[in-house]
Formats: structure tokens, sequence, C-alpha cells
């Protein structure tokens, strides 16, 4: 067993003895996310695989907030918030601003270098930064900040 899995897991059981019905619920929503990915593909997975997993769900959350703020349900909006912060205690530690650019700038020199500029080089880009950055930052203010350097580069 993974050891993020096995924290999960841990982490649960806690949450059940302390009585914290919130946190309860997230990380059995998380671990049932997990067993479901690992029934359907009859594999186990891996610390990379579940930390994908998290990252799918921290954005779904997000995504839900941005939608329930819209229709004026900010009761329901705070109850993402705090599975969020949840989940965020599993991924890795957040990447700061410079890291990010300073990651960006490398793979965009690194594409101008070997002549590949522009907006076809966004996937080629991508494919450099993700593995870098992956957990560590939202991937879709990565790829704003990268489709604004490529523009300029």
């Amino acid at each position: 067993m993974s050891q993020l899995k096995t924290r999960l897991t841990e982490d649960m059981k806690s949450a059940m003895r302390a009585r914290d019905a919130a946190r309860l619920g997230t990380l059995r929503l998380m671990l049932a996310a997990i067993k479901q990915r690992e029934v359907d593909e009859r594999i186990e997975l891996d610390d990379a695989q579940i930390v994908a997993i998290l990252e799918k769900q921290v954005k779904q959350r997000r995504e839900s907030i941005a939608a329930y703020e819209q229709a004026g349900r900010a009761e329901t909006a705070a109850e993402e918030a705090a599975e969020i912060a949840v989940l965020q205690e599993y991924l890795p530690q957040a990447a700061d601003e410079a890291e990010i650019t300073a990651v960006v700038d490398a793979a965009v020199a690194e594409l101008a270098a070997q002549g590949v500029t522009g907006a076809p080089a966004m996937g080629k880009a991508m494919a450099i930064v993700k593995p870098k950055l992956a957990g560590r930052a939202d991937m879709s203010q990565v790829s704003k900040l990268l489709g604004a350097r490529l523009k300029g580069a």
C-alpha cells in the first residue's frame, strides 16, 4: 500500500475517533475515489497517481465553489472550501510564484533553443512544466502564464 493511501486511512480512523464529521466525510470520499480507480483498472495506485486524484478533487471543488457563489449559496461554498483545505494537506508543498515563473521561463527558453515558439509550443511546454509542478501549482494558472510567455517569446 502506498504511503499516502496509508496516511489517508490512518487519518480517517483518527477523524472517526475524534468525531470530526466534516473531515471524515472528505477523507471517505477521497478513499472511495482511490478505491474506485483501483477496482476499475485492477491496479494498486502509487503516490503519484493518488496525488493526481487529489488534484482532480480539488479542481472539482474549486469549480463547485464558483458555481455556488454565483448561485448565492455561500454556506455550501464554505463547505467545499473546507474540503479543499483537508485535501490540500495531502498534496505536496505548493510552489511559490517565483518558482512557477522560473519553471515556465526555463521551459520557454528550452523550446526557443529548439526553434519551437508561438502557440504550437504550448503542448510541448506543458509537457515540460507539468511533471515539475504537478500537485504543487494550479495548472490552469500555470497554463495561462505559459500562454502569455509563449505569445511574448
